[in-house]
């Protein structure tokens, strides 16, 4: 499956929008060592690790969604991420789904 943010430039069908979402939430632990890389600085791992999960089974979501539509690709995909409570984030990743 080509997953691409920008278009093509060969001839397609457009097969219409797909998209996959995760909703990850963070715990205790992770916030006790969040605020402990704060007060010695750098990277906050746990965080950046969990997104990172998000994101790529968000992707795999979407992809699944575009192999039922019978798609070879997926173009113009975007992501966003947004806090919808305390602690837990969403990830969302869209795009079109093509047949070349």
């Amino acid at each position: 499956m080509l997953i691409t943010t920008t278009d093509l430039k060969t001839d397609y069908e457009v097969l219409g929008l797909v998209r996959g979402n995760k909703t990850k939430a963070r715990h205790v632990g992770m916030d006790i060592l969040a605020l402990l890389r704060n007060l010695v600085g750098g990277e906050v791992k746990e965080y950046s690790s969990l997104l990172r999960e998000a994101r790529e089974e968000a992707i795999a979501e979407m992809v699944a969604e575009a192999e039922k539509l019978g798609a070879d690709a997926i173009v113009g995909v975007r992501l966003a991420t947004s806090q919808i409570g305390s602690g837990i984030a969403e990830v969302i990743a869209y795009g079109t789904a093509v047949k070349l």
